[in-house]
C-alpha cells in the first residue's frame, strides 16, 4: 500500500458582519488611519457584537460553511479540533459544544491552545491522526473572538485584533499530497510579553482586578515584533532548505496575519515575490487562530492541485513554526 498522507479536502469560513474600521477607531482612541495602516497594514477588522455569542458561534458557522460546500454528512466526521485562544468557557470544551451543534455526533473533540500558532499546531495534530490510519475525517477549526479580551481604550492592542473563524477537513491521500513536513517550536520565556494575566489559575479574577482591567490582553509590541520577524522567517527558511525547495518551487506563502511588515519580512527572507504571498490582514486584522484558514478560504479559488504552500505562524507563549503542504484539489 502507498503511504497515507493527510490532505486538506475542503475549506469553510465565517466572519461577523460588523466592520470596525480605522476611522471608527479614531473616535475611540488616540490614533488615525494612516498610523494604523503604515504600521500594521490593517484597514478594518470584524467584531462579533451579539451578546452571549462566543467563539463556538464563529466555529459552528465556519464548520457549517464547509459542510454545506462539501456536501458531507456531519455524522461521518470522527474528530473535531477547535484551535482557539478564546474558548467559550473554562473547563467546558468549546470543541465538544461545536461538534454537537454541527451534528458531528460520532466525533470526539478537544480544544487546542497555542495562541496565534494554534491552527498551525492543529494542522500537525490533525494530520497525525489521519496518518495513523485510525481516522479518515478530521475537522480542524481555527476560531477566536478576540474582542472578548481587548481593551478598546488601549491603542496598542485594539487596533490589531478582530474576530473570525475558518475550518478545514483533513482526509487520507495516497497521491503524496497534503502535509509534507513541519518545524514547530516554543519558548516559555516569552510568556510575559504577550498574555492576559488575570483570569487563569495563577491569577484568578477578582472584583478589583476586573475593575482595573487586568483581564485584558497585554502586549509588549516591540519585543513581540522582533521575535516574530526573526522566528517566522527562520523556520520558513529552514523548512525550504530541509525539503530542497527554492523560491521558484513555492506556489504560496500562507503566513499568520499579525502585521504586514512581519509577513513581508518573512517573504523577503526567502526571496518570495509579493504575488505568491497570501494577504488579507487589511480586511480582518489579526484573528489569531483563524488567520491561516481564512487565508485558505479567501485564496481557495486560486489554488491548484499540487500547489506547494508554506505555512508560518508566531504567537504568544512564545510559539511558532512552519509547515510544508501540497494542495490536494482544484477548486
Amino acid at each position: 500500500m502507498s503511504k497515507i498522507t493527510a490532505a486538506i479536502t475542503g475549506v469553510g469560513a465565517y466572519v461577523p458582519e460588523y466592520r470596525l474600521t480605522n476611522q471608527i477607531l479614531e473616535t475611540m482612541v488616540d490614533t488615525n488611519d494612516e498610523w494604523i495602516t503604515t504600521r500594521t497594514g490593517i484597514k478594518e477588522r470584524r467584531i462579533l457584537k451579539e451578546e452571549g455569542k462566543g467563539t463556538s458561534f464563529l466555529a459552528i458557522k465556519a464548520a457549517q460553511d464547509l459542510i454545506d460546500k462539501k456536501g458531507i454528512d456531519p455524522k461521518d466526521i470522527e474528530l473535531v479540533i477547535v484551535a482557539t485562544a478564546t474558548p467559550d468557557m473554562k473547563a467546558a470544551s468549546t470543541a465538544a459544544f461545536t461538534a454537537t451543534h454541527i451534528g458531528a455526533i460520532n466525533a470526539f473533540s478537544f480544544d487546542l491552545e497555542a495562541a496565534c500558532s494554534s491552527f498551525l499546531f492543529g494542522m500537525s495534530v490533525a494530520s497525525s491522526y489521519i496518518e495513523s490510519g485510525k481516522y479518515k475525517n478530521v475537522l480542524l477549526i481555527g476560531a477566536d473572538k478576540n474582542s472578548s479580551f481587548i481593551n478598546y481604550k488601549d491603542r496598542a492592542t485594539c487596533i490589531i485584533f478582530g474576530d473570525g473563524a475558518g475550518a478545514v477537513l483533513f482526509e487520507p491521500n495516497h497521491e503524496g499530497l497534503g502535509l509534507q513536513d513541519e518545524i514547530l517550536r516554543s519558548n516559555g520565556e516569552g510568556r510575559e510579553f504577550l498574555q492576559a494575566t488575570y483570569g487563569g489559575s495563577s491569577y484568578p479574577i477578582t472584583a478589583d482586578t476586573f475593575n482595573e482591567g487586568k483581564h485584558y490582553v497585554f502586549q509588549e509590541g516591540r519585543t513581540v515584533f522582533k521575535n516574530a520577524v526573526f522566528n517566522m522567517a527562520d523556520v520558513t527558511e529552514r523548512i525550504l532548505e530541509r525539503n530542497n525547495l527554492t523560491n521558484d518551487d513555492i506556489s504560496w506563502l500562507a503566513a499568520h496575519q499579525a502585521n504586514k511588515r512581519i509577513i513581508e519580512a518573512t517573504a523577503n527572507r526567502v526571496s518570495l515575490e509579493p504575488a505568491k504571498v497570501m494577504m488579507n490582514i487589511h480586511k480582518y486584522g489579526n484573528t489569531t487562530s483563524a488567520t491561516l484558514p481564512l487565508l485558505l478560504h479567501d485564496y481557495e479559488s486560486q489554488l491548484k492541485k499540487g500547489d506547494k504552500i508554506i505555512f508560518a505562524a508566531f504567537g504568544g507563549g512564545f510559539t511558532w513554526g512552519s509547515i510544508y503542504l501540497k494542495w490536494a484539489y482544484n477548486s
